[in-house]
């Protein structure tokens, strides 16, 4: 039932990029970028920086909607009555204090037996802060906060806003690429009016490309991980947060339960079949570096 509803809302929200991004793309007249004279370059970047750079975006706006639907997130009202919930709401309020974060992030958790928590949002005054019932049953308070401290790094450092920019940037130049080449080779050794490219050509190089490009994607996403550590280390202090780490070694075989990669921003920690691809440093890496950090 969970996959269904996964499903479903990434169905309807790339159906609201869609609509959306074309919509925008007929206002402003763009789409016929390939003449008989050779490619408009401008309307092909105009037309790949508004599907590339829109999808991105307009999934980063929703970002904590989508957070809480698919991962069934409940938000946790700061005046709860609960001692558990309260003092994680009290965790987190005080670790985003010391970032100097401009708005105290919602602070939810989820019903999920996975060891794990994320952040999300589109800015650092919208932002929200989970963890997993599995995290909270696992680990000590200490080790939560050094968890805690990763995540609130993220908030500071402006994480999700700049792998945003990242990856739109890289679908963008994918489409720009695949379209430019496609249109050479439809047309190499051709005298008179150019011709389209096939578009089953376009997404063939479409494919290969993005293969780069998610390997971009991920080395800057480790990099991400890497300062978002040194981050936590300095807010919950760097005992709490290699322990923290050494935590997530002992439970690694309930950090990712969803087994879907698709999900891997909302980890704290994943297990990729191949290293190019993960999106986290491997744990022994990044507890060997606080360690020789301070």
């Amino acid at each position: 039932m969970a996959f269904a509803k996964r499903i479903g809302i990434f169905l309807g929200v790339n159906l609201l990029i869609i609509l959306t991004l074309s919509i925008t793309l007929n206002l402003l007249g763009v789409g016929h970028y390939f003449t008989a004279r050779g490619i408009d370059f401008r309307s092909l970047l105009v037309f790949c920086l508004v599907w590339g750079m829109g999808g991105a975006f307009i999934s980063l706006a929703l970002s904590r909607v989508l957070a809480k639907w698919m991962m069934g997130v409940k938000v946790i009202d700061p005046n709860t009555t609960d001692s558990g919930q309260r003092e994680l709401v009290v965790m987190v309020h005080r670790l985003a204090q010391a970032a100097n974060l401009p708005e105290m992030p919602e602070v939810g958790w989820y019903p999920s037996p996975e060891v794990n928590a994320f952040a999300t949002g589109p800015t650092k005054s919208r932002a929200l802060v989970a963890v997993s019932a599995g995290l909270l049953e696992k680990m000590s308070m200490a080790e939560v906060e050094g968890v805690l401290g990763h995540e609130i790094a993220h908030v500071a450092n402006g994480d999700m806003v700049t792998m945003t920019l990242v990856q739109g940037v890289i679908n963008a130049l994918v489409m720009f690429l695949a379209r430019v080449i496609a249109f050479f080779l439809a047309n190499r050794g051709r005298d008179g009016e150019s011709s389209a490219p096939s578009y089953f050509v376009i997404f063939l190089l479409e494919m290969v490309l993005s293969f780069f490009g998610m390997i971009a994607v991920a080395a800057f996403s480790r990099y991400r991980e890497y300062r978002a550590d040194a981050g936590g280390a300095e807010l919950a202090g760097r005992q709490k947060m290699i322990s923290a780490l050494e935590a997530l070694q002992r439970s690694s075989r309930l950090v990712d339960l969803t087994g879907k990669e698709s999900l891997a921003t909302l980890k704290i920690s994943n297990k990729p079949k191949f290293a190019l691809f993960s999106t986290h440093p491997p744990l022994e890496e990044r507890i060997a570096r606080l360690k020789a950090a301070f």
